[in-house]
């Protein structure tokens, strides 16, 4: 099933508050004929919108090719965290990778939210950047671990931007009758992530990028020069990057083998009014400790956006409201008569470890996906270090590429089925509070 077209219309963004609210870009035309280019980008989400972008202003001649819109995929439809850290926490990367590279990835993770902000104040993106991000905890054992973390973070890192939270502070910022206690991040944020990649989309193209939607690539050849083919045209280009991340689809079996599809859902209430003071009193994005991770946050209308539910298979159930409200019930019954005035769903890529793949797939062919739910600083800085590495300078890139990336086991035909069973064992946890 091609995941371009299996949930979506084609050339049109989903019916999200997000594309409601956005500040849109004039269609870009789709690719026609023959062009050269120094690099041909697939893939206009934030890792290709910022690898282009960033290669422009270095100099180099990019066509930036899409296969719907411009973030079209999960970065205009994610819960808008930009998260600290990598996707693990940073004691797990001490065991997996040593306390060496785990102290490089942290900085890694501190420069991509730097430059996420950099970006959006050097190009005056209106994406309602605001700071904070909670971490929440429904036992008292994952508070002891949150509280913990927090004192691990300073003592090793020298990060101090955390405040830790008992059940009465935690009340203070998310009144939720299922948790308690957590951490408080004020140095991670949270944005509309629409508008962020739109606004990287008019710098880029600012910047001299030839961007072109509704390019769906069928074919690369790796040659030197390479050629990228789509049903209307062809790029030849010294370099190719991969940015496809859920909707890569057969393009390149290495990464379909590591980077597996799944499907997220998010909905947005009417505005609360004056019941705000009930869900988050301080305007902070959330996340809590399931491994079926909820996460919400407020708009900048008043509305409660809540991200939850699970679902398995390539096709959204028809009922995505009525699949959050689930959830959303559990953390919020207070707001179980609340109006859903928008509900989507949007597809991620995620690997075996939850770390992202970069990898060199050929001299001059790198990709990098498969950010599994920390993707909005991780891919837009993702596609600074492959800008960077395309210009020689592969260090950055190089050191996230060591991060082990293991193939899903049993191949496509197996790994979904695989992963409905952990997932399924997972989710029962959960609600058993294991």
């Amino acid at each position: 099933m091609n995941l371009l077209y299996a949930n979506d219309r084609r050339g049109e963004y989903p019916p999200s508050w997000y594309a409601a609210t956005a500040t849109p870009t004039p269609p870009f035309a789709p690719l026609k004929g023959a062009h050269k280019a120094d690099v041909c980008v697939i893939g206009a989400g934030y890792t290709g919108l910022s690898a282009a972008l960033h290669l422009a202003q270095a100099g180099r001649s990019v066509v930036l090719l899409d296969a719907q819109r411009v973030g079209f995929g999960a970065s205009g439809r994610n819960g808008g965290q930009l998260g600290s850290g990598q996707r693990l926490e940073q004691d797990a990367l001490e065991r997996l990778m040593g306390a060496p590279e785990a102290a490089k990835l942290w900085e890694m993770g501190e420069d991509a939210k730097a430059l996420v902000k950099d970006l959006i104040g050097r190009f005056d993106i209106g994406c309602h950047l605001k700071p904070g991000v909670a971490w929440t905890a429904s036992t008292n054992a994952d508070v002891r671990h949150m509280h913990e973390y927090a004192a691990f973070l300073e003592k090793t890192y020298g990060y101090n931007q955390i405040e830790t939270l008992d059940h009465a502070a935690l009340q203070s910022v998310c009144p939720s009758p299922d948790y308690r206690g957590g951490m408080l991040d004020t140095g991670a944020a949270h944005l509309h992530p629409l508008n962020f990649a739109l606004g990287l989309a008019r710098a880029a193209a600012a910047a001299g990028v030839h961007i072109h939607e509704r390019s769906a690539v069928h074919d690369i050849d790796e040659g030197t020069p390479a050629t990228v083919r789509t049903d209307a045209g062809h790029v030849t280009a010294d370099h190719v990057i991969l940015a496809c991340n859920g909707y890569l689809g057969g393009l390149n079996r290495r990464v379909a083998a590591r980077v597996m599809p799944i499907n997220n859902f998010i909905a947005a209430t009417e505005p609360l009014g004056d019941r705000i003071k009930d869900v988050l009193p301080r305007d902070v994005a959330v996340a809590d400790s399931r491994f079926v991770v909820n996460y919400f946050r407020l708009s900048h209308d008043g509305r409660l956006l809540f991200g939850g539910g699970e679902s398995y298979g390539y096709r959204f159930p028809s009922d995505i409201a009525g699949l959050v409200r689930k959830p959303m019930s559990v953390v919020f019954p207070h707001l179980k008569d609340v109006k859903i005035d928008y509900a989507w769903g949007g597809t991620l890529g995620i690997t075996m470890k939850r770390l992202p793949y970069l990898a060199r797939l050929a001299p001059n062919v790198l990709s990098a996906s498969g950010y599994s739910g920390h993707g909005l600083g991780t891919a837009t800085h993702a596609g600074q270090l492959m800008a960077r590495a395309v210009q020689g300078d592969g260090d950055g890139f190089d050191t996230m590429a060591a991060l082990p990336c293991l193939p899903f086991p049993g191949g496509p035909a197996m790994r979904s089925p695989l992963l409905v069973l952990a997932m399924s064992w997972y989710a029962l946890r959960d609600r058993l509070g294991f």
